[in-house]
């Protein structure tokens, strides 16, 4: 079988992103140049490696198969690289992905830790939803991964073999209000009063989860205010814009114009969080950093 590394990381991108479109514009390609990639590989490789779905595009077994070469091919290609060059790195490096309200608890501890225990390792982070670091971690982009789950908490996705994951901690959902508003001075709501609430939530997809908006709300949601970034959801709950979802576990972080309640009514919301891997032995430097997560919470 003859293949490019072009090829192999046009591979692992749409393994990662989950379309030829979202691919092709991380790598700065045009549509078509990935979708000939991917149709030079099928041929080289005889065999489907992509399939097509409602929701985006997911690589087949085959696919899978041939991504985890990808990922051993690339990392030796980037290693004889940094050798010729003299650029091969004086630390262990861990890419760390983190869902979207982890990090600001997560992250300043957590890295604290790894300074004073491991001053060897240096890790580097991106910000994603549970399903991108999911294919991140599939693809080979990262090496670790904190993610979030909702009972009855099932693996992170139906790929075989399953992702290797720890319990990190369990934590309730409470829906954050202005503190002058009209739920002043409340410890809970119920949830048939936040029907009709202007809800402050994160983008969704067909492949992303609404963010930011009680689970199982009766009707429809009225989102007012669409963001990915906390700081900007929490500010605008302070300023009387709106109202969202967060863990419980943000208490500390909270403007001063911001209450926490809990909802009456419904089901208790628990998201767990995770710490997930590729399945197999992990290095002394990955399970450092997993001991500093488990640690940090």
């Amino acid at each position: 079988m003859d293949v490019s590394s072009t090829g192999l990381r046009v591979l692992q991108q749409i393994a990662e992103s989950g379309s030829f479109t979202a691919a092709a514009t991380r790598l700065g390609y045009t549509q078509s140049a990935v979708s000939r990639q991917a149709a030079s590989l099928e041929r080289e490789a005889g065999a489907t490696l992509f399939e097509r779905r409602s929701d985006g595009v997911r690589l087949t077994p085959a696919g899978l198969t041939l991504l985890r070469h990808a990922r051993t091919i690339l990392d030796t290609l980037a290693k004889a690289e940094r050798d010729l060059t003299g650029t091969a790195p004086r630390t262990e490096v861990v890419r760390l992905g983190v869902f979207l309200s982890a990090g600001s608890v997560v992250l300043p501890v957590m890295l604290g830790r790894l300074a004073a225990s491991d001053p060897h390792l240096t890790v580097t982070t991106v910000e994603g939803t549970t399903p991108g670091l999911t294919r991140a971690l599939r693809a080979g982009s990262i090496d670790l991964a904190v993610l979030t789950s909702r009972p009855p908490h099932r693996p992170p996705d139906d790929e075989s073999p399953r992702l290797h994951t720890e319990t990190v901690e369990d934590t309730e959902l409470v829906v954050a209000v202005p503190a002058a508003g009209v739920f002043a001075g409340r410890p809970s709501v119920h949830v048939d009063e936040l029907v009709d609430a202007p809800w402050i939530a994160a983008p969704s997809s067909r492949s992303e989860p609404l963010l930011g908006v009680w689970p199982g709300l009766p009707g429809r949601p009225r989102v007012v205010h669409s963001t990915r970034d906390w700081l900007t959801k929490l500010q605008l709950v302070a300023g009387g814009f709106g109202v969202t979802t967060v863990p419980a576990r943000l208490a500390p972080l909270l403007p001063p114009e911001v209450s926490l309640l809990h909802v009456d009514g419904a089901s208790p919301e628990i998201r767990r969080v995770l710490v997930a891997r590729l399945p197999g032995h992990a290095t002394p430097a990955v399970t450092a950093v997993t001991r500093a997560i488990m640690a940090a919470v």
